[in-house]
């Protein structure tokens, strides 16, 4: 069995049990412990599941994971997102794009295009796009968040909703069976929240780690994008869900 469909596999029997230990593990999937020791080291890692001692559980949903560390993670597959995306964006266009690792790899994705007018609260993004003469860069009012220069706030969230634009590129940091879109802050959820109202179409950035992964604030249900844009084809049971409510999966395989 291809590591990549065992760790699937690993991951579904977690949620199903709430925690399995490495001796179950092994004996279900018929390799060695230590085979199982690695999975479980490289799902911890992309935040799938939680490393502890003698098997793994579901990681904690009220964290996320530091933005210098999320900033280097799953660097080829955020690329092939933020490419796909840049391809579905016309010139001229205006958008809204939010706080994120995968959003600031759009930013850069999008330098090649004209005549955009993006708006944002996220410092990153500002100045990644700031340079091009021909791009308007609007930075939403509201508080700096010193961490991963998000702006955050009412301010914020009432500055959106001045706007209407062509296009909102979200980040997610998680996606649940039901669903749900999640994130850890619920401030960056309002800003998103109006973010979204604000947009005639939403497209969601989420890499293959965001699906069944969770995150205490909801911020709404799945249906709220026209298209989610993806690195690996998630399980049958999302594509069905995803189908189901209208949303157009984009699996920017390499």
């Amino acid at each position: 069995m291809a590591h990549e469909h065992r760790h699937d596999q690993i991951v579904a029997l977690v949620r199903e049990r709430g925690f399995v230990s490495i001796d179950e593990l092994a004996q279900h999937f018929g390799v060695t412990p230590q085979t199982i020791r690695r999975d479980i080291n490289a799902l911890d890692a992309e935040q799938r599941l939680k490393r502890y001692h003698g098997g793994a559980a579901l990681p904690p949903s009220t964290a996320n994971t530091a933005y210098s560390e999320r900033k280097i993670q799953h660097l080829a597959e955020k690329q092939r997102i933020a490419e796909a995306i840049a391809r579905r964006i016309p010139n001229q266009s205006s958008l809204f794009i939010n706080i994120g690792t995968t959003t600031e790899t759009i930013a850069q994705a999008l330098l090649n295009h004209e005549g955009l007018t993006v708006i944002t609260n996220n410092l990153h993004v500002a100045s990644i796009l700031s340079g091009k003469e021909d791009f308007t860069i609007i930075i939403a009012g509201g508080r700096v968040r010193s961490r991963d220069g998000g702006i955050i706030g009412e301010a914020t969230v009432d500055f959106v909703r001045q706007f209407k634009c062509d296009f909102a590129v979200i980040g997610i940091s998680g996606i649940d069976e039901e669903g749900d879109l999640l994130d850890f802050d619920y401030q960056e959820v309002r800003v998103a929240q109006a973010i979204i109202e604000s947009s005639r179409r939403v497209f969601v950035a989420a890499d293959h780690t965001k699906f069944g992964r969770k995150a205490m604030i909801r911020l709404g249900p799945v249906s709220l994008a026209s298209h989610i844009f993806t690195d690996t084809r998630p399980s049958d049971e999302m594509v069905s869900l995803l189908e189901r409510e209208g949303v157009k999966l984009v699996v920017c395989e390499p």
